[in-house]
């Protein structure tokens, strides 16, 4: 008894306050630090003599050379000095005392030590780096010890001289498992010449041995699994058995899913399924290979599997790739494209564990769990926001939590604006947001093709109850709706699309196809995928303006460049069937599309010059409402100029740029039939003077430019 009081009495570091909860660290700290004070105590003597107890100076820094010429010469005299000295032989002693001591063998320091296989040598290395890190005291120690104030990191040659067989390290290098498993990382910044290059324990390792309290890294979080996770088809189970077993060498396990994945939930009923302990990243970008290599470290000691933030295919592959830890820890790699694996290495990638779908009907769940007794009444809201909102938990969950905030009743509308500001659709330079300006009653147009706007409104509102109420989403794919508008310029195609976007209380995007189109085979069609996958995301109208230049028909391969032209409209062709947004299509050249792509579309406007009679309202209408135009002669505008109503609505706006502006806003038919004169002469549509008939002497001065 009166041994094991003596051993808990020694101190475990040269700061008194520093203590260890495990016996068997607290030993090996008491250990490194009895051996580093006897190996000063033999400094003193080797360089001067030994100083008097009240002196707590260290000694005198030698010169390394001449110290490591001498090792020989003094070998004998530094055994003598730690058997006959009575500093010596006080701190042998108690080293010694150490030795017959054995506390518990319980606590991270023997996890680490029977996992490893790690020697009595192999142990002192360790403890030195755990005392290093956790007490500033040893710094000036160790720099004393290697006789180089500026070193004060532990190294190998330090080590060795603390043992009492030096060979016994001579094992030891950087494909040690305490090396490779991250429990001990070389400094960079030192002399890499094996024995001088300097070590460090990562600071949450030294806080897993000192404290063993379980305590997670800031960067990681605990995953709670919840009841809406469930393994309907048991596709997962077989999965979960694969975790069951710790990893031996690290790897990396994709988890395939699709953009509204929640992958955090998924990983925890993988955990609760496998009776593994898996751990979350808290941030949504990587650390640095540092930073990684430690929480490897952490995770490896605390057996532990990590999540790892969803990945993303990368957009430069010129960039350097992250350097991954070795230790063998198994990294859950959550992504909805396989191409997002390619940072990873190869070698250690394992197939692919597949998520069920995130389909209208998980989203509904999440939404009324999210929303709690704010879902009350709900019902038909929460399912028509799950089909435009195709969004993830963790939005899902933001909208409950923003919900929870609401004043007021919470209404379907209410539900909506909530989930757009969860839907930030980013297209970049591939798209601009269109403020639409225009509303369906404003359109100018025949019967049929008014009659065609209504159905692509009416059927955009049912979509919700015939996929899910009726069942057509099975068959259908979910799918959303695409339409073409075609017809010659002017002709209000893009209008069109502005005011359903407008009926549906939709946001718009125009396609700038000078962005999309590349001439580098294959940026094309990365770009339309990047356009896709945002229409999936969220109801959003996407206009394809000159569609036919995306759209067009697929020609015999000649070149390379052709093969991949016909790969991109093959892509077009698969991405339009299986599209859950809605997308519009205009072209001046119906012909020049292709065939199998018109199939695909559920809706195709064709829109006309206008008659004589819709002429007549869009003169009606062009003008401002401010604006007097009671002089006009509309019948007769309508009846002589068969234009299209954007080059009316060109024409009404130079006339009210060439009116008199000083008073009351007011046009008169002189400047209007200026301004058809400037149009047709701009579009190249020569027209006599005749062609004005009884108005002829209102435009005669300006056919007289014209022979001048």
């Amino acid at each position: 008894m009166g041994a094991m009081n003596a051993v808990v009495e020694l101190p475990q570091a040269f700061d008194p306050r520093i203590h260890a909860s495990d016996p068997l660290t607290a030993r090996w700290l008491s250990e490194a630090t009895l051996r580093l004070r006897r190996e000063i105590a033999w400094l003193w003597f080797q360089r001067g003599g030994t100083p008097s107890p009240a002196d707590a100076r260290l000694p005198p820094v030698g010169d390394a050379v001449v110290d490591s010429l001498d090792l020989a010469r003094h070998a004998d005299e530094k055994r003598r000095f730690f058997a006959n000295d009575a500093t010596g032989r006080y701190l042998s002693e108690r080293i010694a005392l150490l030795r017959e001591h054995t506390p518990p063998k319980t606590g991270p320091w023997t996890a680490i030590a029977h996992r490893l296989q790690l020697d009595e040598a192999a142990q002192l290395v360790l403890a030195v780096g755990l005392l290093a890190r956790s007490d500033s005291a040893t710094a000036a120690i160790i720099a004393t010890c290697h006789g180089d104030g500026h070193r004060s990191q532990p190294s190998l040659a330090l080590v060795q001289r603390l043992c009492d067989e030096p060979t016994d390290l001579l094992h030891m290098d950087a494909a040690h498992p305490l090396f490779r498993f991250g429990l001990l990382a070389f400094v960079d910044d030192t002399p890499r010449n094996g024995w001088l290059q300097g070590f460090e324990m990562p600071a949450l390792i030294a806080s897993a041995c000192l404290f063993d309290d379980g305590r997670l890294p800031p960067d990681l979080r605990l995953l709670t699994p919840t009841s809406l996770h469930r393994d309907e088809r048991g596709e997962l189970a077989a999965a979960a058995h694969t975790l069951a077993h710790p990893p031996q060498e690290a790897c990396f396990l994709p988890l395939l899913g699709d953009r509204g994945s929640d992958y955090s939930g998924w990983a925890a009923w993988l955990a609760q399924a496998s009776g593994r302990l898996i751990v979350g990243m808290q941030r949504p970008d990587l650390p640095d290979a540092h930073r990684l290599a430690a929480l490897a470290a952490w995770c490896w000691l605390h057996d532990a599997d990590v999540l790892l933030p969803t990945l993303t295919p990368p957009t430069d592959e010129h960039v350097r790739p992250l350097v991954w830890p070795t230790t063998p820890v198994r990294w859950l790699a959550p992504m909805s494209d396989l191409q997002a694996s390619k940072p990873l290495p190869a070698h250690a990638l394992q197939a692919p564990i597949v998520l069920p779908v995130t389909d209208h009907a998980t989203r509904v769940a999440r939404l009324t769990h999210a929303l709690g007794a704010r879902a009350t009444g709900l019902d038909a809201g929460i399912a028509e926001v799950a089909r435009r909102f195709r969004l993830g938990a963790t939005a899902i969950d933001a909208i409950g939590a923003a919900a929870s905030t609401f004043d007021g009743r919470l209404d379907a509308e209410a539900l909506q604006a909530l989930c757009r500001t969860q839907s930030r659709p980013d297209l970049g330079s591939l798209a601009q947001a269109v403020r639409t300006r225009f509303a369906l009653d404003e359109m100018v147009l025949p019967a049929p093709q008014r009659l065609q706007l209504d159905e692509i409104v009416r059927a955009t509102r049912a979509l919700t109850t015939v996929h899910y109420d009726w069942g057509t989403a099975k068959a259908w794919n979910e799918s959303g709706l695409s339409a073409l508008f075609c017809g010659p310029p002017g002709t209000g195609k893009t209008m069109a699309a502005e005011a359903i976007a407008h009926e549906l209380s939709l946001p718009m995007y125009r396609i700038d196809l000078s962005q999309v189109v590349n001439k580098y085979i294959g940026e094309t069609e990365k770009n339309l995928k990047r356009v896709f996958d945002v229409i999936e995301e969220s109801d959003c109208v996407v206009f394809f303006d000159e569609a036919d230049a995306l759209f067009g028909k697929r020609t015999s391969v000649k070149d390379a460049h052709d093969r991949f032209a016909n790969i991109e409209v093959s892509y077009l062709l698969e991405r339009m069937e299986r599209l859950k947004g809605v997308a519009i299509l205009a072209t001046n050249r119906r012909k020049d599309l292709d065939e199998a792509f018109l199939r695909r579309l559920r809706y195709l406007v064709d829109f006309p010059l206008p008659g004589e009679a819709e002429r007549q309202r869009l003169w009606r209408y062009v003008f401002p409402t401010r604006v007097d135009t009671s002089t006009l002669d509309f019948a007769y505008l309508a009846q002589a100029f068969p234009l299209a109503g954007g080059h009316i609505r060109s024409i009404a706006f130079n006339a009210c740029l060439q009116s008199d502006v000083g008073g009351t806003p007011r046009v008169e038919m002189a400047t209007v039939l200026c301004a058809v004169k400037r149009e047709l002469d701009k579009i190249n549509r020569p027209i006599s003077v005749e062609s004005f008939g009884r108005y002829q002497s209102l435009v005669a001065a300006l056919f007289e430019e014209d022979v001048r």
